[in-house]
């Protein structure tokens, strides 16, 4: 068996490049990580592949150099329109006939996700803390200020009332505005879960119902489901209010596609053995995918989208994803978001067992 042969075995994506630095040879799960056929990949360099190939260029630079004969390094290696592989990398220098450096590539997914997930968790405490907070010592001063202003329209005199009751009257619409917006902060925190055996299908069917009926023309809903995920407890309200935010974002961000009649949202039920979310491990747990083609995120939106009074669309209040990341939690799961151009796709992880 030559060695080419045996490379096309490994589980591991391998490049193989010449001592031009163009790639010789990609084996099938270089194909399939980096979605490019070999015919495309062959004579190409790094920087023809990846949209930011610096760190892994200086690597092999090292190499030509005879610095060093190998490395390994953890390294994130950017590809147009499409996410971002996290991956562990080898790069040796080989000594065979028309071959200079051999780069391993293998992903680096459960480590990402643990990471990230950690992140989200902290993040969301924190956030939890600040609201609360922040709501309490907010509230207080409002109800004085409404008052206040109550009571001075109370107080004047008849002549003066026209004149000045629409200052007052401000003052307290604006004042019971952002009362409503305290009130919706604190909502996590005024009551535990009330759980209850349910189906995650009634609730998505719920939801897909509410969206066609604000999105009637133009949005398609289709469903991926698996039928033999079983029942599991949790609040029905709360969940069909965190898949109700997210779709409702998604729609909203699908404007311009349901303009043109095109725009579609998938909602996909699975489920997830030995899986472990915020450190702790379960044999079983559904994945609920809610999936747009729409414009996707920006890459500085991304990683803030969770935090409270941050909108990606005009008019938002910024509490929804906040509020889905909370309840989410309350059922010991966690919601995630990868999006690049024509696809964001939001994962809310519940464990069942």
């Amino acid at each position: 068996m030559s060695v080419r042969t045996g490379l096309d075995l490994l589980a591991t994506a391998v490049l193989i490049l010449d001592e031009h630095g163009r790639i010789s040879y990609a084996n099938p799960a270089a194909e399939d990580m980096l979605e490019v056929s070999v015919k495309v990949l062959q004579r190409q360099k790094l920087e023809d592949v990846f949209a930011d190939s610096r760190e892994l260029e200086e690597i092999c630079g090292q190499i030509w150099r005879n610095e060093i004969t190998e490395k390994r390094q953890e390294l994130v290696l950017e590809r147009v329109g499409r996410v971002p592989l996290h991956v562990y990398c080898t790069a040796s220098a080989v000594a065979y006939p028309d071959v200079s450096i051999l780069i391993e590539l293998r992903e680096n997914v459960r480590q990402l996700r643990v990471d990230r997930e950690e992140r989200l968790f902290d993040q969301s405490q924190a956030n939890r803390e600040l609201i609360r907070n922040l709501a309490h010592e907010i509230k207080n001063p409002l109800g004085g200020i409404r008052g206040a202003a109550q009571l001075l329209e109370m107080a004047l005199p008849e002549k003066d009332l026209k004149e000045f009751q629409e200052y007052t009257q401000v003052i307290i619409k604006e004042s019971e505005r952002l009362q409503a917006l305290v009130d919706r902060l604190l909502v996590p925190h005024r009551r535990l879960p009330v759980m209850e055996d349910m189906n995650i299908h009634e609730i998505c069917e719920r939801v897909r119902s509410l969206i066609l009926a604000e999105f009637s023309e133009g949005l398609t809903i289709r469903r991926d489901y698996d039928l033999s995920i079983p029942e599991f407890p949790g609040d029905k309200e709360q969940l069909i209010q965190v898949v109700l935010n997210v779709a409702k974002n998604a729609a909203v961000a699908l404007t311009e596609r349901i303009a043109n009649g095109d725009a579609e949202i998938v909602l996909k039920t699975r489920v997830a053995r030995q899986i472990t979310i915020a450190k702790a491990r379960y044999r079983l747990a559904l994945v609920l995918h809610i999936i747009d083609n729409g414009p996707g995120i920006a890459p500085d939106m991304i990683e803030r989208i969770f935090y409270p009074l941050v909108s990606g669309h005009e008019g938002g209040s910024g509490l929804g994803l906040t509020l889905a990341q909370t309840f989410i939690q309350q059922h010991r799961g966690v919601i995630e978001c990868e999006s690049w151009p024509g696809h964001t796709e939001f994962l809310i992880r519940i464990p069942i067992w």
